[in-house]
């Protein structure tokens, strides 16, 4: 179709200080496009504010306004486009060939060693450094031991591609020892073994836990993380759907609490659950709530006619936004532990950046990890990454205390949902 490489994803910075970002995507359709674009803004630290989406089935039009964390300010913008680029299908091949065309091979896993000085945030500080490097974390596993020095594992992807080389491999080590100073005993990076196989598998979660934490009903009543009270007066969300307005489609309108992850999580259902989406537009957040429309077929084309069909996706898209993720914080012997869950996409992905906030949110409360984990959970409906962290006692909160737990759930869920 003649569109240069160029022209297929254009950024614009903002014209003054405080003004969004805008990224335009301009290229062949292929199923999911949408959520695995969002995903990718959201592995840099941005925040999409608005967006815009349009297509025929054939190619498409996509318009983010997008805001840094206030953490992230030196966004590398080349590399963002290149990594939105090579999501993008090939404007070289026809749009048969993208269609028909097999799914890409999974990106290959490395095995990050790294010893540490186990002190307050250095967990942390070792996420921020990754996720600068652009590696993405698929799992943790953090070991203390009793010298007061602790072993992380992490098993990382390369939003870069480039860990296959000796250079990329030294550049994360040295980046490392180099921003964490004294702190830092030991680095090593390593194609990922047999190790990571044995991390595949699905977790055994006390029943009880599990109970509580996967069968959260749509009502904040009994929820494990009530909304603060600044929040609470947020309006459940709505779905209204509309067959009557576009002879060819069917219409979402929506309307739920903002949160930074949200036109993730909508394109994300929509994705898994074969709704391909013509025309979306994520209006700007107004008083904290943010209004959606969505023209959606099924996957045949046709409209969302049977009453049935509709109940589940409302169903679906009020969960999602009312509960994106669950936090829990229970008592794992004589240990606190904290719960984070969020469901995975059937592509296998979790949610970006999960580690990077709750460790965020446990460094500001001045919490100790004593040690951390990533697993994955199947349920009767979906599969769910499960983050596991141990809280050390030795903390200036009392963990044994009510008023401590809720202070942390509503820490770390406000972290999360950029709140």
């Amino acid at each position: 179709m003649g569109v240069s490489l160029d022209d297929v994803v254009v950024i614009e910075p903002g014209k003054n200080f405080d003004e969004p970002c805008v990224v335009t995507v301009n290229c062949p359709d292929k199923a999911g496009l949408g959520c695995d674009l969002c995903r990718i803004i959201l592995e840099f630290g941005l925040r999409i504010t608005r967006a815009d989406i349009s297509t025929d089935g054939r190619w498409c039009y996509i318009i983010f306004w997008v805001v840094p964390h206030p953490r992230s300010q030196n966004i590398n913008w080349d590399s963002l486009k290149n990594r939105l680029l090579s999501s993008c299908p090939s404007c070289i091949f026809s749009f048969d060939f993208n269609k028909n065309s097999g799914s890409p091979s999974p990106a290959p896993v490395y095995l990050l060693k790294v010893w540490v000085v186990d002190q307050k945030g250095v967990l942390h500080d070792v996420t921020e450094i990754l996720c600068i490097l652009e590696l993405s974390i698929q799992r943790v596993k953090v070991m203390p031991t009793p010298d007061g020095r602790a072993l992380d594992l992490f098993f990382v992807t390369d939003g870069m591609e480039l860990l296959h080389t000796k250079k990329r491999r030294d550049d994360v080590c040295d980046s490392l020892m180099a921003a964490l100073g004294e702190c830092c005993i030991s680095c090593e990076l390593q194609l990922a073994g047999p190790e990571y196989e044995g991390l595949q598998g699905f977790s055994s979660l006390p029943s009880v836990i599990a109970e509580e934490l996967f069968s959260l009903e749509l009502s904040d009543k009994g929820s494990l993380h009530p909304l603060s009270p600044d929040m609470s007066t947020l309006k459940k969300p709505t779905v209204v759907v509309d067959n009557l307005l576009s002879p060819a489609h069917t219409l979402l309108q929506i309307k739920c609490a903002d949160q930074k992850c949200l036109c993730y999580d909508i394109m994300r259902i929509s994705k898994d659950s074969d709704i391909k989406v013509a025309y979306g537009r994520f209006s700007a957040s107004a008083n904290g709530l943010k209004n959606i429309d969505l023209f959606v077929q099924q996957k045949d084309g046709k409209k969302i006619i049977d009453a049935e069909s509709q109940a589940a996706l409302c169903s679906c898209l009020k969960e999602e936004m009312l509960h994106p993720l669950r936090v829990s914080i229970v008592n794992r012997g004589p240990d606190t532990e904290l719960l984070v869950a969020n469901p995975v996409e059937l592509s296998g992905k979790g949610r970006p950046r999960v580690f990077y906030d709750v460790t965020l949110a446990l460094k500001a409360l001045g919490i100790i990890i004593f040690s951390a984990e990533v697993v994955r959970h199947s349920t009767q409906k979906r599969q769910w990454e499960v983050y596991r962290f141990l809280l050390d006692e030795s903390c200036e909160l009392p963990l044994g205390s009510s008023q401590a737990r809720s202070q942390i759930v509503d820490k770390v869920r406000r972290t999360l949902m950029g709140w």
